[in-house]
């Protein structure tokens, strides 16, 4: 079996091991006031695709030197006027996206995602911040070709996708400190605008109220 097969037959062993044993309803989740959350600032962070054309051509070359893409992004969800909000970087004022990033070579996906929340939202970006908790991996995306469209599940005349996203919902503590690179601004979104609002949130945001429809959410008021 070739590598490229391997990593999609793994990915695909791990998502229906998460629908077996991470898709429980009912599952409660604790939510935090945003008031419990500190916000500060830190150096500007580095803008590997400054346009469309430029992200293209970064994920031809990232899959001729390593094969498949894998990513990892973080759901991170705060309480604000008793409702779940989701964390959201922006980016110019027009450009959302999830905590994260790209796994290296042979890295776990919570040992990846661990370090890239830590390199977007800690004052340190190189320390691992023990507090984040990553949980159930509630959604996974595919790259079939060199293009912007992403399905939920490998198209049956693909063989050899491009790229894997994974979002994993990361469970917050009581309190936490986020420090935000300059250039970028950390939003509280609720989840109803952000409901099948794919023009404004692309895609894979829009629909996280419908992957998250299947926990049940404890809105902390301390």
């Amino acid at each position: 079996m070739g590598e490229e097969a391997r990593v999609l037959e793994m990915a695909m062993s791990e998502e229906n091991s998460t629908s077996r044993n991470g898709f429980v309803q009912g599952v409660i989740v604790d939510v935090f006031p945003l008031s419990r959350y500190y916000f500060g600032c830190r150096g500007a962070l580095p803008v590997k695709d400054e346009t469309l054309s430029d992200r293209v051509d970064r994920l031809k070359s990232n899959y001729a030197a390593h094969g498949l893409r894998t990513c990892v992004e973080a759901v991170l969800l705060v309480e604000l006027f008793k409702h779940p909000h989701l964390l959201l970087l922006q980016f110019r004022n027009s450009v959302f996206k999830l905590p994260g990033g790209r796994l290296r070579p042979a890295e776990s996906d919570i040992e990846g995602l661990r370090r890239k929340l830590s390199s977007k939202l800690s004052v340190d970006e190189d320390a691992i911040v023990p507090s984040w908790e990553v949980g159930e991996c509630i959604g996974m995306w595919w790259r079939p070709d060199f293009e912007t469209v992403m399905y939920p599940i490998v198209p049956p005349n693909v063989n050899r996708p491009k790229e894997c996203v994974k979002l994993f919902l990361v469970r917050q503590p009581v309190t936490q400190k986020f420090f935000v690179p300059k250039n970028f601004k950390l939003l509280a979104v609720t989840l109803c605008q952000i409901h099948e609002n794919a023009k404004t949130y692309g895609p894979i945001i829009s629909e996280i109220p419908k992957l998250l429809s299947k926990f049940s959410f404890n809105m902390m008021q301390i």
